[in-house]
């Protein structure tokens, strides 16, 4: 990968990972527009590893309310477990999907569709936003979704947080905090894999510079995406963000038809 690539697909990482617009979806795309091989194993590290940059920007925002109680950390591990379980049994199918640009354009549409009634639907919060176990489980359901690519880890979980009746934000913050594990138990397992192929640990050592200039960028543009979502999604809802997923998905759609690829 050069340079730009690798500038570009961080910067597209760190934009759409806390964002409810799929992130696997974008990096899939965005490889695609930059001529990138997506199918090399090192790309395939890659896209997983910057994650790390990203989810490091949520324990830099909120390192207060993330160094908590184990209290906190049970609900953390409570809400991570449905996808842990599940992600593992369909570990070889998940991967299959993550070639295809058509599901994610068709997944970005639909997804943008509910986006348009999710406030209506669901955006009435009561006195109690305490995230207890049951509403955990129940958001981390949710987040077994986003396996699908072009579904959108951050929707899954914010819309699964509000069937529970928590308040936008509280559901926005409480899938960052989610993020965390989920992201990071990606992240360790394919480098895991890694250690254990001799010629994979000569590409990373080889692309050390990469990865942490990946891992940079990734974290400096979640960092700024986080703050512009909160206080975006507090005022205006998902409504915009519905608008952009059907667009995209659309003109992604028109463009495949019309290249044939």
């Amino acid at each position: 990968m050069t340079l730009l690539q690798t500038i570009s697909m961080a910067i597209v990482e760190g934009l759409t990972e806390f964002l409810p617009v799929s992130s696997t979806g974008h990096m899939i795309i965005a490889q695609k527009l930059l001529g990138i091989d997506g199918a090399l194993d090192f790309v395939k590290v890659f896209t997983v590893n910057i994650q790390f940059g990203a989810i490091l920007s949520v324990v830099v925002l909120y390192w207060r309310r993330f160094f908590q109680t184990w209290a906190f950390y049970w609900k953390l591990l409570i809400a991570f477990l449905p996808a842990a379980v599940i992600g593992f049994l369909l570990n070889n199918f998940i991967d299959g999907l993550l070639d295809s640009v058509v599901v994610v354009a068709l997944m970005l549409v639909l997804g943008g569709v509910l986006m348009l009634f999710v406030d209506k639907w669901f955006d009435h919060p009561e006195e109690n936003q305490t995230v207890d176990w049951k509403r955990a489980l129940k958001i981390g359901f949710f987040q077994c979704l986003a396996m699908v690519p072009g579904v959108s880890r951050s929707m899954a979980t914010i819309v699964g947080g509000m069937t529970t009746k928590l308040s936008r934000k509280n559901a926005a913050e409480f899938s960052f905090f989610l993020a965390v594990p989920t992201m990071a138990a990606a992240s360790g397992y394919k480098l895991l894999k890694c250690v254990t192929d001799p010629a994979m640990v000569s590409t990373l050592t080889d692309n050390l510079v990469t990865l942490l200039i990946g891992n940079v960028v990734a974290f400096l543009v979640a960092l700024a995406a986080i703050r512009f979502f909160i206080g975006f999604l507090t005022r205006h809802g998902f409504k915009a963000f519905g608008y952009y997923r059907i667009a995209a998905g659309i003109a992604i759609l028109i463009l495949i038809f019309a290249t044939g690829r």
